[in-house]
């Protein structure tokens, strides 16, 4: 059985993944900033999952909760999950929302990996895997500091990897396309009733220019990435970034 630590675990990524590795067999830590929704998730699951309260972006709620987790136990899996979106044009994009989606996309997992990294090295093994995004890659208007974060997440993941490499460490990011969300779901709605367009071709002309399989990728499909990145099966891979996204 495996330790793992997964950030935004209330949300419907985190929560997949949760259960993903539960159903493995291991023993995960649901971590997020609103510990009710974490513990909604580890409710699920009585005695395979904890809830923990954790800001990302706060370097002494990561240190504490790294420290909390790694001082009585091994962790052996780190997942960087947690995320937030906001969406305007760089005109109107406000400083203090750029500020946040960094704090919590890029800085997190700076600081998730800068507190891990001593405990992982010691012990000499761990996965840790970083959730970018196709936006990673690409870019989509309105979504500037989305799209600068998910690119430094990547570098972060490159940087991390090459550091970690020598101490039986695999550092990599995956990167999801679209999941329905009520966010994008909104966005669609909107689409199709004003222009008449069905739910393929909004999807297309709001979130990615193509898409082979012209579908939404679910949270489940997410999950298998996120655990198969994770395993024992992955142990020759760091430093890579593994698209789930549907053929994008």
């Amino acid at each position: 059985m495996r330790n793992i630590l997964v950030t935004g675990a209330g949300g419907g990524l985190g929560s997949a993944m949760v259960k993903k590795f539960v159903e493995e067999g291991d023993y995960v830590f649901a971590a997020d900033l609103n510990l009710e929704n974490a513990q909604s998730v580890a409710q699920i699951y009585p005695g395979k999952v904890e809830a923990i309260e954790l800001d990302v972006s706060n370097s002494d709620s990561v240190k504490s909760v790294i420290d909390y987790i790694c001082k009585e136990n091994e962790l052996h899996v780190l997942v960087n999950n947690a995320g937030i979106q906001y969406r305007a044009k760089i005109e109107d994009f406000p400083e203090e929302k750029w500020d946040l989606l960094q704090n919590v996309m890029l800085k997190g997992p700076f600081l998730m990996t800068k507190y891990v990294f001593p405990y992982m090295k010691k012990q000499q093994h761990g996965r840790i895997v970083n959730i970018s995004s196709v936006h990673g890659e690409l870019a989509t208007p309105e979504k500037v500091a989305y799209v600068a974060a998910k690119h430094g997440v990547i570098g972060l993941t490159r940087v991390a990897a090459l550091e970690g490499a020598m101490h039986g460490i695999t550092v990599n990011a995956v990167l999801p396309g679209p999941v329905k969300t009520p966010l994008l779901v909104k966005q669609l709605k909107d689409l199709e009733e004003s222009r008449g367009m069905t739910e393929g071709e909004a999807l297309n002309e709001i979130v990615y220019p193509k898409q082979a399989m012209q579908r939404f990728i679910t949270a489940e499909e997410i999950a298998d990435g996120v655990y198969f990145i994770s395993s024992k099966h992955a142990k020759g891979i760091t430093g890579e970034t593994l698209s789930v996204s549907g053929g994008m």
